[in-house]
């Protein structure tokens, strides 16, 4: 039994190292250096220990707007991206024709370089010197006034954002809830058309507790993405996300690390370590809720 114990143990070595070195270390690091009031990279050295990093970052005007744009990300994208996914997955699954075509179409965002579909997005929403962009002229159609979606109102670059993020992540969650749906086995249908079940019961009471796995799944993988998102900003409103008034919690490390407002790693390790607080309690809570709504 120690043999087979220590020969398990030498299989998982590698995988433990890998994430002693990678994950381990640099969160503890990180933790150490939140807490180092006036570091210097250059020197290596700090004047105190104490909670001034957090404070600092806690009461930074640019911090305060991007938790603002995170969360109303997080709370904006993850229900609708999920509850469409599953609505799509659902019409697909009752496809039987091109339903491999549909799967294909729905699945080349996700295959398609981010930075890429921001510049489409652009095209889209943005006005310029020639244009007002595809969606203003579809609004002047119907009788409506253009609105700068990239560079206007605070509302229309979080809409545009909004959507954009739901775009990217849809069809990773369709491919998902679409294998999810094909597993049900359809004994389950069967026994329930006979005995007179309407659709709707046979959907909530037999599909969605059997998917339910895949849901909070794709549920919790939403809101740590949502949470870490930055590259779509980006995609969109450029790199000076401050300025655009859309910067997020991860774009604001980086800007303290290595942006205009760069070189000072104790904020950055003080706004990184608050992330990852948000987000561990937002998964525990997800959990908890689990346990009463996830059928395993």
């Amino acid at each position: 039994m120690e043999k087979n114990n220590a020969k398990g143990w030498l299989y998982l070595l590698p995988a433990i190292l890998f994430l002693g070195v990678f994950m381990i270390y640099p969160l503890i690091d990180v933790f150490v250096y939140s807490f180092e009031e006036g570091y210097n990279s250059a020197s290596q050295t700090f004047f105190g220990v104490g909670l001034y990093n957090y404070s600092y970052v806690l009461h930074d005007p640019y911090f305060l707007q991007a938790l603002k744009n995170t969360f109303l990300l997080v709370i904006i994208t993850v229900p609708l991206s999920t509850g469409l996914a599953l609505l799509i997955s659902t019409g697909l699954s009752s496809i039987k024709k091109l339903r491999n075509l549909f799967q294909t179409v729905y699945f080349l965002p996700y295959v398609t370089n981010t930075l890429a579909v921001g510049l489409v997005f652009m095209i889209l929403f943005k006005k310029t010197a020639y244009t007002d962009g595809l969606v203003n002229l579809m609004i002047n159609w119907f009788g409506g006034k253009s609105v700068d979606f990239i560079d206007g109102p605070y509302w229309a670059k979080m809409f545009v954002l909004c959507f954009y993020t739901i775009w990217i992540v849809m069809p990773f969650k369709v491919l998902i809830l679409t294998s999810a749906l094909a597993s049900v086995d359809q004994n389950y249908y069967n026994a329930a058309r006979i005995d007179g079940t309407s659709k709707f019961r046979i959907f909530t009471r037999i599909t969605l507790p059997l998917i339910s796995p895949m849901i909070f799944y794709l549920v919790i993988t939403g809101f740590i993405g949502a949470f870490k998102a930055y590259s779509d900003a980006v995609a969109l409103f450029g790199t000076d996300l401050n300025a655009a008034e859309m910067n997020t919690i991860v774009g604001y490390i980086y800007d303290m690390l290595y942006g205009n407002s760069g070189g000072y790693p104790s904020f950055a390790s003080a706004a990184a370590i608050i992330l990852f607080a948000i987000v561990l309690t937002i998964t525990c809570i997800n959990l908890i809720i689990s346990k009463k709504h996830v059928h395993y």
